[in-house]
């Protein structure tokens, strides 16, 4: 699979769009101050509090976002009298602004918001302090332009772990999403997964709106996950932390043996850990992916079993020496595994011989 594709991104979001996020879906009260069009454009995620440019310094002045008055600006503006208020608030009106929110319930005075009318700028008050609105609106922001990408394949939260099965069409990724789910996993998302890059290294995987958790499983149809199974079964986004890639067996091919090295992957610009896992018929390949996420864990916890296993045997090596130097030789896992001199674990079975 080409996991290099170019991200996609929204170029822009209405306010009234945001104006709906934030009151509906996040429980922002956002009482509206007057009612001109909520169809201007918010281009950028990030926000301006205008202070200079009410002061006249327009230069550098970020127009295209949308404008935070707090308590310092709006404190700023009370200080003058309602002429000058009003010249210092025309040094922005000029200005395509997406909108205007005042923070702290801060008033606003009506010959402001009648020039903000008149330049049909959107203008918003909230009670919220203007650090816990700039958090909210920047957070909402950044997930509506954050870039993302469709890729083909299975998205499976597995004990916790954001697993994405991926592989040519056809070899099984459904029907061992489904059979995880069946063991009391959680499916994210079949066929279609879209990754969305949050902030700079985290990657979130959801379904389309159109699929959701809808699965084709080939010879039986389109099945509904959460209808079958119920919404235990079932998550509408998970973080991804592992890719495995399902590949058909190949006697000539090599694989990783010992996961001393791991693979990593890049999705949207960031590392993703990578297994390639060869598949052939009678192959349990439901409970590896377990094992696989449950290995992960351990890692995630400060153990690794193959850096484990490394270190007892070179330890095992630096103990044989001739002549009070070492033995020069080859290491090698699976040498070890058939060197019949190699002792068992136990030096002594008791008569408990279960």
């Amino acid at each position: 699979m080409d996991f290099n594709k170019q991200p996609l991104k929204k170029k822009d979001i209405t306010v009234a769009e945001l104006y709906d996020a934030l009151t509906e879906r996040l429980g922002v009260s956002l009482e509206r101050l007057n009612k001109v069009s909520m169809n201007r454009k918010i281009v950028e995620r990030d926000i301006h509090r205008p202070g200079l440019a009410l002061a006249g310094f327009t230069n550098l002045f970020t127009y295209q976002r949308v404008q935070i008055l707090g308590n310092t600006e709006s404190r700023f503006l009370k200080q003058f009298s309602p002429e000058k208020r009003r010249e210092a608030f025309a040094n922005i009106t000029p200005y395509k602004i997406p909108c205007i929110c005042i923070t702290d319930g801060n008033d606003f005075d009506e010959g402001l918001l009648q020039m903000a009318t008149e330049a049909r700028i959107p203008v918003f008050r909230t009670a919220l302090s203007t650090t816990k609105f700039i958090y909210i609106v920047t957070d909402f922001l950044d997930d509506q332009f954050a870039p993302y990408q469709i890729f083909h394949g299975s998205m499976v939260d597995v004990y916790g772990i954001g697993m994405f099965f991926t592989g040519r069409s056809g070899i099984g990724k459904s029907e061992i999403a489904l059979d995880l789910v069946e063991r009391g996993h959680r499916l994210v998302a079949d066929d279609a997964v879209v990754i969305t890059r949050k902030g700079e290294s985290v990657l979130m995987a959801s379904g389309t709106e159109l699929i959701q958790h809808f699965m084709e499983i080939r010879g039986l149809g389109f099945i509904d996950v959460q209808a079958i199974f119920g919404i235990r079964a079932v998550r509408y986004q998970k973080r991804l932390e592992l890719i495995v890639e399902l590949m058909e067996w190949d006697s000539k091919a090599e694989y990783d043996r010992t996961g001393l090295a791991p693979k990593h992957t890049e999705i949207l610009g960031v590392p993703v850990q990578h297994i390639q896992l060869p598949i052939y018929p009678g192959k349990n390949i439901t409970v590896i992916a377990e094992v696989i996420a449950l290995n992960y864990l351990l890692k995630h916890y400060g153990y690794d079993a193959a850096q484990e296993l490394d270190k007892r045997v070179l330890e095992k090596i630096a103990t044989q020496t001739k002549g009070g130097k070492k033995k020069k030789q080859a290491y090698s896992i699976s040498k070890v595994k058939r060197n019949p001199k190699v002792s068992r674990a136990i030096d002594y079975f008791e008569h408990d011989f279960e």
